[in-house]
């Protein structure tokens, strides 16, 4: 089976997509967007989704995701709970994904298979990936309590080509590593759970 790979090659997901499925020895099915999927002669193909959650919705309003799909992977945007839901009661869905990242750590940062029933999150970061919720003062903040969410790690960018003040402002230096690291500010407001997970 397939990867629907329906992402433009300027938005990171197609990142993902294409070269994840490949090395792994899967097969694409491309398409311009995922909109197209109904229309595609190869859709029966396709087992997994990797999109945002407006057009897979739009993709289930219309009653046009195939029996084919096993795995879904929304990113890009908030993943409402009710989405998710919906997307389960498809017969054949069997994983939904929330698969969070900003561009400046590319592609993915955080992870989560949500369920049925479930509270909407981001899950944890990806292996080689680091979260730390601070506040101003860039001190970390007790569970329950909503905070700024940093980045740092392996996918963490260079900054933004010829905008070294917005760099500056973005990209601060990591408080919690020595070995000059940097922590990306993503600007979202998030919490960690009791358990460790990071609510969005």
């Amino acid at each position: 089976k397939a990867c629907l790979a329906s992402t433009s090659v300027c938005f990171d997901l197609s990142v993902w997509e294409i070269f994840v499925t490949l090395a792994n020895g899967g097969s694409l099915i491309l398409a311009r967007n995922a909109l197209e999927l109904p229309d595609l002669p190869a859709r029966d193909q396709v087992r997994l989704i990797n999109t945002v959650p407006s057009a897979i919705n739009a993709l289930l309003r219309a009653g046009q995701i195939p029996d084919s799909i096993r795995i879904i992977n929304l990113a890009g945007e908030p993943l409402k709970q009710s989405l998710v839901e919906n997307l389960y009661h498809q017969a054949a869905v069997e994983h939904v994904y929330d698969l969070y990242g900003p561009s400046e750590d590319t592609t993915y940062s955080t992870w989560a298979r949500r369920e049925v029933a479930g509270q909407a999150n981001i899950g944890r970061p990806l292996h080689n990936t680091q979260s730390y919720l601070l506040d101003a003062d860039l001190q970390p903040v007790p569970t329950g309590v909503a905070a700024e969410l940093h980045l740092a790690g392996a996918g963490i960018t260079r900054g933004y080509l010829g905008q070294a003040a917005m760099t500056a402002e973005k990209y601060i230096p990591n408080p919690f590593s020595t070995n000059g690291e940097r922590l990306y500010r993503t600007g979202d407001l998030t919490r960690y759970r009791a358990d460790g997970v990071i609510e969005y």
